[in-house]
């Protein structure tokens, strides 16, 4: 049992947290955020933990996971993919967090006017 692989991004403000599970059993362990949000598993089956009480959901689904609320989540099928979502104020994080490997070719000029002010 290993924690799943961990990838984020924020880009206007939208944080997405993606974790994959690369095997069964593979756990994102017990915890809790500050505010409500979703997440949304995009691929296999995952089990969630709370106060607990376990419920397994299999994908596609949005998840809803309360503020406070401490949880685990548990891979059921090897390559789950879940990805949390939520708004962040700006106070919080400033700035974009954009990985290169997210970037599809042709969209560099682009990636690269964004991020400076340009327009085209």
């Amino acid at each position: 049992m290993q924690e799943p692989d961990i990838k984020i991004t924020q880009i206007y403000g939208l944080f997405a947290r993606m974790m994959h599970f690369v095997n069964v059993g593979d756990t994102e362990f017990g915890h809790t955020h500050q505010f409500d949000h979703a997440t949304l598993l995009a691929h296999g089956s995952v089990l969630v933990r709370c106060r607990g009480k376990e419920t397994v959901f299999k994908a596609p689904q949005l998840i809803w996971i309360a503020a406070d609320l401490k949880h685990e989540l548990v891979a059921q099928e090897a390559g789950t993919i879940c990805v949390c979502l939520h708004t962040v104020e700006s106070s919080k994080l400033v700035g974009d967090i954009v990985s290169p490997d997210m970037i599809p070719a042709g969209a560099e000029e682009s990636f690269a006017r964004s991020t400076s002010g340009e327009t085209a």
